[in-house]
Order: structure tokens, then sequence, then C-alpha cells
């Protein structure tokens, strides 16, 4: 059934892929989002993928990857965002999930309520870095995460932009008895976060007379309960992260670094703790300090091709208990946008990285697998 499902899904896209080319050369929009009925808006991706990796042999050839569908919701007081994704691991969609689904409210120009499944407001963004593949903070709960509750932004000055937001609980499960099959890197098993208080403050700076110089500086912090099932106690999760993005021009530079501090309430494993994501689980220290260092370039209007951004990322968790190994994950790649399609090459190296040939004890003590290697080459649609 969920395979059908999927393929129903699938020739959707594709349709509405097709209606998008016809009606525009992008997004499906229909109605106006400045009228207070406002206006729908259909995208998303259709992705394949080939993959070189040091430690396999398995994935010498292109395969479908993953599609991401988003309808967004529009008008002068009002909006609402939906992301649904789809993965082939070995079949299409044998994962799938929902990554948002949030209503909101403008109260004025720069400030608005929203409410649901949302991402976290820590750190400098959703997304960290400007590679497709993502950094090793993803793994750890803290980067591109989604989670259930409600958040407040406004802008208490001029340029100056605070979120306060409170997640009830973690996204959840989808479609599989597995704990671990979820969008988001949770705590999962015995574990359980929730009560997430988070804040975050941002200032855009402008540097230069003819606005090609700008930064913007900024940190969060996030507070939350993680209930243990076991022994029926409860611990917390104490994090912070600075961050700051410098751009000239079309050059961009994002330095984020910050603290992970894990009270589990497990008197066998007080170091370590297990979390899970994409259907897998995996280890991680409860305790470390987090680096994540990116740089791109977007050489825009090249020729007949359309922009081409190379980029480089270098990202590492360091940990605080004695003989554990840290954990680095460090990027070389470039993407090439050309009207409706991304061509996306990158040549990743991990070492004690779980996601980059590691086991399930990397992100934890760590593992004695050295250095490992992958190529990783997309192909996305875009409508």
């Amino acid at each position: 059934m969920q395979h059908r499902t999927c393929n129903t899904l699938f020739v959707a896209i594709l349709a509405f892929g097709s209606l998008s080319t016809t009606a525009q050369a992008g997004a499906l929009t229909i109605g106006d989002e400045t009228t207070d009925k406002g206006a729908l808006t259909l995208s998303g991706f259709l992705r394949a993928k080939y993959q070189d990796k040091s430690w396999s042999d398995n994935d010498h050839k292109l395969t479908f990857d993953a599609a991401k569908v988003n309808l967004d919701y529009k008008s002068p007081k009002f909006f609402g965002h939906i992301e649904y994704r789809c993965y082939q691991f070995d079949k299409l969609c044998d994962f799938s999930s929902l990554v948002d689904g949030y209503v909101g409210y403008n109260i004025n120009k720069t400030d608005n309520l929203t409410l649901g499944l949302q991402p976290v407001p820590f750190g400098p963004s959703r997304f960290w870095e400007s590679n497709w593949y993502g950094g090793i903070v993803t793994q750890f709960g803290l980067e591109d995460v989604h989670n259930l509750g409600v958040k407040y932004h406004f802008q208490p000055f001029n340029a100056t932009d605070v979120d306060l937001a409170y997640f009830a609980k973690d996204g959840g499960k989808y479609g599989s008895s597995s704990d671990a099959s979820r969008y988001t890197a949770n705590y999962v098993e015995s574990l359980d976060e929730k009560n997430m208080w988070i804040a975050r403050i941002s200032k855009d700076l402008k540097l230069s007379e003819d606005g090609k110089l700008n930064a913007k500086v900024g940190g969060s912090y996030w507070y939350s309960d993680i209930d243990n099932k076991v022994n029926n106690l409860t611990g917390d999760r104490k994090a912070w992260a600075l961050f700051s993005t410098i751009s000239y021009d079309n050059l961009a530079l994002t330095l984020t670094g910050g603290k992970n501090k894990v009270n589990n309430k497990d008197t066998t494993s007080p170091d370590i703790s297990t979390m899970g994501s994409f259907k897998d689980y995996y280890d991680v220290a409860n305790k470390g300090t987090f680096y994540t260092a990116d740089v791109s370039y977007a050489f825009k209007n090249v020729g007949n091709i359309g922009t081409i951004t190379p980029y480089a990322m270098y990202s590492t968790y360091k940990k605080d208990t004695e003989g554990f190994k840290d954990s680095t994950r460090s990027i070389l790649g470039v993407s090439v946008d050309h009207k409706q399609l991304t061509f996306v090459a990158e040549y990743i190296m991990g070492k004690n990285d779980f996601n980059i040939g590691g086991t399930s004890a990397s992100y934890g003590a760590g593992d004695d697998n050295g250095n490992n290697h992958l190529l990783n080459l997309q192909v996305l649609y875009n409508f």
C-alpha cells in the first residue's frame, strides 16, 4: 500500500511539475498573496544521485534519491507551510516523513506567531552550510531540527531579529515500527526530549555604503527536559551557539560555534545517548563543543549555464569525555543551477562519522575506521 501511494505521489509530482513549466518557470501559484484570500504555491524537487564510497562498492549506479513537496499559503495576515519528503533506500519511498506543517499570523510587517511542526530557531538558520549533504551537527539534533511547538518572532530594534520558542515535543516518527524512522535526529528508545525552550537573537550589519559588504552576528540558547523512561528520572539538555555571516557581493562566509551538554540520568551510560534519524540508530557523546565553517561564492549569469557556486565546509564535534575521539566532516563541492535543473558534485571526508563509513559508536566514543571518503553526485529537477 505504501509503495502504491508513493508511486501515485511520484506521478502527481511530475504532473504538477509539467504544469509549473507551462504556467511559469518555477513553482505553481494560485491566487494573489497581497489580497485577503491569499495565494497557494506548490513547489519542490525530484532528486537522483550517484555515489562512490571508499568503504563500499554497492552504490556505483544512478538511482532515484528523494522527492520534496512544499505547499505554501500567504496572505497579508496569515501564512502556512507544509513540507513533505520521501526517500529511496531499497525501493521507492521506503522512508517518507512530514518535515514541516505549521500555520502563522502576521502581527505586523516584522512580527509574527507560528504554531505547529516547524524549524527550531537555533544557530544561524535551518541550514548552517551551503552544501547539500550537511555538516556533522545535523546528526546531533541541533541543526535542521523540526519539532512541535510555538514561536514568536519580532524585531525590537532596527535590523535586529529575535525568536522566542517553546516546543512541547519532537516531530515524532513516521511509517515504521522503528523509533528512528524520523527526519530530524532526535533522542530515541529510552530517552524522550520535551519542553524545549529556545531563544535566538541576530543583528544585521551594513558595512559599506554601496551595500556589498554585509554581516550578521547572533547567538542562540537551548534548554530542554530529557525523560529517561527506564528509571523515570528527568535530565536536561543545555546548548548554546554563536554565529556570524560575512558577505561581500557574491562571497559568503559563515562561522558557527557552540556547546552541547546533556544529562541523560543514565547511571550505566552517563557519557553517551542514543539518537536516531532516517531509520538509523547511533550513539552521541553527551558533552562536546561544535564548530562549523562554510564559505561559498556564486558566479551568476555564466553564459548560457546560469549560476555556478563552489563551496567548502569544515565541521567538527570535540568531545569532553576523556578517551573519546573527535568527529569531523569536511566537504568540497560545486552546484550548478540551470533553469529548473541543479547539478551537484561533492567530495566528502569524514572521521569518526557514522554517515561517512563509521560505526554506531562514531559520534560517541569513536571508531577505528580512520578517514573515509564519499563522492556525492546529484541532479535535481526543481518545480
